[in-house]
């Protein structure tokens, strides 16, 4: 799901003013990267498959936080 321009302009605000924020996009980015290491894989071990999903829940965990904090204050900020 693509941002809108006032989320981009939020995000940016808050990647700019926020640690929290910071931090969740991180940790989001780093289980993406790992999640796309297991998928290029052709085979996956039973631990390798575990990771796989507890890492998908996590990110999703993660999302929720982002988007709640980018729709916190929708309207904190004045273009």
């Amino acid at each position: 799901m693509e941002l809108t321009p006032h989320e981009e302009e939020m995000k940016a605000h808050l990647m700019a003013s926020s640690d929290e924020f910071r931090e969740l996009v991180t940790r989001h980015a780093e289980y993406d990267r790992r999640l796309e290491e297991l998928e290029a894989m052709s085979h996956l071990s039973e631990d390798e498959q575990m990771e796989e999903v507890r890492l998908k829940k996590l990110k999703l965990h993660l999302k929720d936080q982002i988007n709640g904090l980018l729709h916190q204050q929708p309207n904190a900020m004045v273009s």
